[in-house]
């Protein structure tokens, strides 16, 4: 069953090459969405997927790249929507 979820992810994430993890975490998992950086220092994640696949990708985002330091994820149900067709990097 297809699921929606927003993480927004806190620590050292900009900088470190997190956008392009997610990228690459997002197509082995078959996730379509977006990451983007955000303004306070955070990334933003919509992802859309299987359920076991958003389980599995949520622990690739909670590791991160080697430089990243995550500290908190949040994460939110959001109603499954959206033509996204792929996972993509937004700003």
């Amino acid at each position: 069953m297809l699921r929606a979820k927003h993480y927004l992810i806190r620590g050292r994430v900009q900088g470190v090459g997190y956008r392009y993890f997610a990228l690459e975490a997002a197509e082995r998992h078959q996730i379509r969405g977006y990451v983007r950086n955000l303004p306070g220092g955070e990334v933003e994640v919509h992802a859309v997927g299987e359920e076991l696949a958003l389980e599995s990708f949520k622990q690739e985002l909670e590791r991160g790249p080697r430089m990243a330091r995550v500290t908190n994820i949040i994460e939110y149900d959001l109603p499954v929507s959206g033509p996204y067709s792929s996972f993509l990097i937004r700003g």
